[in-house]
Order: structure tokens, then sequence, then C-alpha cells
């Protein structure tokens, strides 16, 4: 198959930028998604509806995290599985993922439902944000099934190589979304809710694209075959434990932005929570450039993996290792030299939002040069099946770091303590990381040499 021998044989630094520029534009366009419906929500209905949808971000993060622990796990799966040529067991992979997503979806919208309003509460919703946070929720929960499954199996489009068609589908659901806003939020005037309703159609419309693509067109490497839609234990543990750390991320991102929420409200209003949401939406859209490179090493690195060809695995990550940096050292100058610019974008009404949205822009991103290095080991580490390596990564800067940082640091310097927290977090973790990819890049032989002993 053309896929196939392009993932084993084709140079690598040409095959990573052909896989980059479409997952670039995919994951560009659907981060600029998720910020333009803060800017028509923040221009168009109050500052008070920002910091309400704000408080659903945590939320949104776990379901997200559900759609990365089932579809980037069935995607490595399905990689390495290629990259030994078992291409059944690729399907199957496909084929019990797939079932996860159905029943995760059922489990989410569920239990969310029953205790929605001590959820929002705990994330630092007050009266002022309730209603708008209320009203958003209770229209996204009834698509969950429409994002895990699109989110899911589009990652899997990725992992057989269809960079391109995966681009595709990111930009169906996100055009989708951005021409709906304007229509529901203003044209109708819904607020919200039109935000609300616009996400979930895209997300169904991008269901049904990425069932097509892997039921009927004839650009799949793998297809969804109805006698592999059953749980295969096997699989399924391969599959929890591959996606168990971006699945860990998001989870402990939710805790500790539900943490953030609180303490931004306790030290700052209302106001620092909706700041906080546009400091969020920059930074969504420096990693989300990272994140393009992993999605266009995490093929590669996965099937020769699968094939054992440690050169073109060390290769990959070299190469993505530099360009991550330069992304992350390019866009800490930019948005150091230019934060107020940047928060008018999403609010130029409010001059106590503009203060602290610029202020702590500034502080957030102090260590931004290494927070690409960061990602793309933790990547790494997920793509050649690491998964303990991957969840120590991962879960180091956010729990054992961030956590305790954003208890204690705001009693000495009030809201500012909230903002350095995530430099020194950032700092703290990379020289931790660090060290896990050095001794990892110095095994990398030992696996070269069990190859040649097994042919």
């Amino acid at each position: 198959m053309k896929k196939v021998e392009e993932l084993r044989d084709g140079h690598v630094g040409p095959l990573i930028l052909k896989y980059f520029i479409p997952a670039f534009i995919g994951v560009f366009v659907n981060a600029l998604y998720n910020i333009v419906d803060r800017i028509f929500i923040g221009q168009g209905v109050s500052a008070e509806a920002l910091s309400g949808i704000s408080v659903i971000f945590p939320v949104m993060m776990i379901m997200m995290g559900f759609g990365m622990l089932i579809g980037i796990g069935t995607g490595v799966y399905v990689s390495i599985n290629m990259g030994k040529r078992q291409m059944d067991r690729a399907e199957e992979t496909l084929g019990t993922g797939f079932l996860l997503m159905i029943i995760s979806s059922i489990l989410i919208m569920a239990v969310t439902y029953a205790l929605k309003v001590p959820i929002l509460r705990s994330f630092g919703s007050t009266e002022e944000t309730f209603q708008y946070a209320n009203d958003y929720l209770d229209i996204i929960l009834a698509g969950v099934l429409f994002m895990v499954v699109g989110f899911s199996l589009n990652n899997v489009i990725r992992s057989e190589g269809n960079a391109r068609i995966a681009m595709i589908s990111t930009l169906l659901s996100s055009v989708t979304n951005m021409i709906l806003d304007p229509i529901f939020i203003f044209w109708l005037d819904m607020g919200v809710k039109g935000a609300a309703y616009a996400t979930v159609i895209s997300m169904f419309v991008l269901m049904i694209w990425v069932l097509y693509h892997f039921i009927k067109s004839r650009r799949s490497v793998i297809k969804l075959k109805l006698q592999y839609i059953r749980i295969n234990k096997g699989i399924l543990l391969e599959i929890i434990a591959i996606g168990m750390a971006p699945f860990a991320m998001q989870v402990a991102g939710s805790f500790v932005q539900g943490l953030l929420n609180k303490k931004l409200i306790m030290f700052g209003g209302d106001l620092a929570a909706g700041a906080m949401g546009i400091i969020n939406s920059v930074l969504t859209l420096v990693v989300m450039a990272i994140v393009a490179l992993n999605m266009a090493s995490q093929p590669i690195l996965g099937f020769n993996y699968g094939a054992k060809s440690v050169d073109r695995i060390k290769q990959t990550l070299r190469i993505t290792l530099i360009w991550s940096t330069v992304i992350s050292v390019f866009a800490f100058v930019l948005i150091e030299s230019f934060p107020g610019a940047i928060i008018k974008v999403f609010n130029n009404d409010s001059e106590a939002l503009y203060d602290i949205a610029s202020h702590g822009l500034r502080l957030v991103l102090l260590a931004l040069p290494v927070v690409g290095f960061q990602v793309v080991a933790s990547n790494f580490f997920q793509s050649i099946g690491k998964a303990g390596l991957s969840m120590f990564a991962t879960l180091f800067r956010q729990v054992i770091i961030l956590l305790p940082l954003l208890l204690f640091l705001p009693v000495f310097w009030n809201i500012d303590g909230i903002w350095i927290s995530y430099p020194i977090s950032d700092a703290v973790s990379a020289v931790a990381v660090a060290f896990l990819l050095y001794r990892e890049w110095k095994r990398l032989p030992l696996m070269l040499q069990n190859q040649v002993e097994e042919n």
C-alpha cells in the first residue's frame, strides 16, 4: 500500500512537512473556531457571559479527555500494527475503539447531567455567570456523542497516514461552526445558546464525515467492519494504556482549571476568570502549532516503532524537537511584545478586563520557550508505547508542580501568585522531562540490537 511504503521508506524531513501542513491548517482552524466562540460571546453578549463560558472550559476538557483517551490510544495502536503489517489487528483495534467511543459518550452525558449544578459551582460559577454556563452546558451535553466519535475517529484517520483527509474533516467542522456562530448569536439573538448549538451541529457534521471515511471511502487504509465492533480485552487494555496519558492530562487540567477559576474569582473577581479564558485561547493557538507537529510525527514514530526502525525514530524526534522550540520562541517574542493588542481582539469594552488580561498574559507565558519541548517529549513517549513515561511527563507539571503552586503562591502575591505559577511549573517540569527524554534516547540503540538478533 502507498501509505505503508511512505511511512516505511519516505524521507523523514519532507514526510513530516507533508503531514504537518494539513495538520497545522486543521488544528489552527479548530483552535480558531473555539476562539471565535469567545470573541462573538465577549463582543456580542457580555464580559460576564465570557466568564460563564470560561467556567465550562474544565467540563469540556474532561469530555475531550475521553476523546483523547480512545482516539489517541486507538490511533497509536493502529499505527504500530500497520508497522508490524498486521492489518487485521489494526481494523480490530478500530472496531474496539469505536464501541468504546459510544459507551464513554453515554456515560459522560448521564453523569454530567446528574451532577451538573455541583460541577458548575465547584468550577467557579457565580450568581452572575451560572445561567450562562448552565445554558451552554445543557446543549453541549446533548452532542457529546458527536464530539467524542468525531474527534476520536479523525485522530485515527491521521494515524493511518491520511493527514490531508483529517485536515479536511477539521475544516469542515470548524467552518460550519464559524458560519453558524454569527447566525445564531446575532441574527437569531440566541446568545450563548446559539454558540452551543453551532458547536453541536458542527460536531455532528464531523462525525458523519469520519464515519463515511471508514465505512465507504476508498481512501481509507483500514475499514470499520461490523464483525470487529466488539470489545477485545487485549486491545482494550492497549488503547487505555496508550491513551491514559493524554486523558490524565485533560482530567488533571480540568481540575486545575476548576481550582484556578475559584482562585481567580477569589483574588480578582469574575473578570479575572474571563481574563484567563482569553489567556487560554492565546496559549491554545501556540500549543496547537506544536500539536500539529506531534500529529505529523505520530504516525511516523508509531509505524517505525512497530517496524523497529530506530534511525527513523531518532531522526523524526530530532526534527520535531527543533521546530517545536522555534515555534515556542517566536510566539514568546510576539506575545510579550504586543499583549494589549491581542487582548483587544477578544473584548475592547471593559478596561478592567483589558488590564487584568494583558498583565496576566505576559506573566503566564514567561516560560513559553520550553513548552514546545515538553509537549513533543510527552508525545514521543506516547507514540512509542511508553505509557508510564508519557503519564509521568504529563502529570508532573499539572499535579505535582502546578497544583501546589496555585494553592500557596496567591496567599503571598494575590493574583500575581496565580500568574507566576505557570512559568515556574513549566521550567521545573522541562528539566525533569529533559532527563527522561535523554535516557530513552540513549536506550534506543538497544532496540536496534534486538531487531538484528530477531532477524
